[in-house]
């Protein structure tokens, strides 16, 4: 039996955003970790995926949104396990010479360079063209450099509440297209 993580982004989820709605509609669905919300420590985020991913020897569907996504990224750069596939929703873009100002306590501890390598399990990156965060041409280059499918959502802001994300039916759709897609 295929299980699915969902791995939440940076903030907290409203109950309107499609990633919570999933969560209540399914309880066999498990968070990897919970949405703590800010700040987002991108160490602990992979430790407590790495968690989850080893809980049971059942295959594993990530669903990351936002930061989320870097979390697998930066997981699948430095751990292995029974990890089938991936929906990967909007991951934002980050400059690797970015660094935090030392004179401000950081709020979160996400800079540097993003890891690149090609993903070991099928994924599938969902670009906005209208994502905030990061541009068209930066999703196509992620999902290049992670050999994942790439799908262009159109007109979609950051797949979340605020773009009008409570109900989503087209991620539904590639959810299922993953796992029926045979390893």
């Amino acid at each position: 039996m295929t299980r699915i993580l969902l791995v939440p982004g940076r903030g907290r989820p409203k109950p309107e955003h499609w990633l919570r709605r999933w969560a209540d509609a399914h309880p066999d669905y498990r968070w990897a970790p919970y949405p703590p919300g800010p700040p987002f420590t991108l160490a602990e985020r992979v430790a407590a995926l790495h968690e989850a991913v080893g809980d049971a020897p059942d295959p594993a569907v990530l669903v990351a949104h936002s930061a989320g996504c870097l979390t697998v990224a930066a997981w699948a750069a430095r751990h292995t396990g029974p990890v089938r596939a991936a929906l990967l929703v909007t991951p934002p873009y980050l400059d690797p010479t970015w660094e935090p100002d030392p004179n401000r306590p950081p709020d979160d501890s996400v800079y540097g360079p993003v890891p690149r390598a090609r993903l070991p399990f099928r994924s599938i990156l969902v670009a906005s063209r209208t994502d905030p965060y990061t541009t068209f041409a930066q999703f196509r280059q992620y999902a290049e450099d992670w050999g994942a499918e790439l799908f262009d959502a159109g007109d979609a802001g950051h797949v979340e509440t605020a773009s009008g994300y409570g109900p989503w039916p087209a991620g539904e759709l590639l959810l299922a297209r993953l796992h029926r897609q045979p390893d």
